[in-house]
C-alpha cells in the first residue's frame, strides 16, 4: 500500500507545462514538416499529450494540423520512410 502512495505523489509533484506556451507559439503551421515529425513516432501516429506535454487545446490544435499536412502530403499517412 505504500508503494501506491508513493507513485501518486510523485505524480502529483511533477509540474506540468506546455511546449507551446512555454515557446510562444500560437499557431501551429501545418506547411511546417519538420516541426510536426517531432510529434509523431516512427510509426507515423500522433504521440499523446502525456509524453508531449502539450495542452487539451493545444494538442487538438496539433491533431488538425497533423490531419491536414497528411491530406496535401507534406506528411506520410504511414512512418515507413520517417526515421
Amino acid at each position: 500500500m505504500s508503494l501506491q502512495n508513493e507513485s501518486v505523489s510523485k505524480t502529483e509533484n511533477r509540474k506540468k507545462y506546455d511546449r507551446f506556451k512555454k515557446a510562444g507559439i500560437k499557431y501551429i503551421d501545418y506547411k511546417d514538416g519538420n516541426f510536426l515529425l517531432k510529434l509523431l513516432n516512427e510509426q507515423g501516429k500522433i504521440l499523446p499529450r502525456r509524453l508531449t506535454g502539450t495542452s487539451l487545446k493545444n494538442q487538438r490544435k496539433v491533431a488538425q494540423a497533423v490531419k491536414r499536412a497528411r491530406h496535401l502530403a507534406i506528411l506520410p499517412y504511414v512512418g515507413d520512410s520517417l526515421k
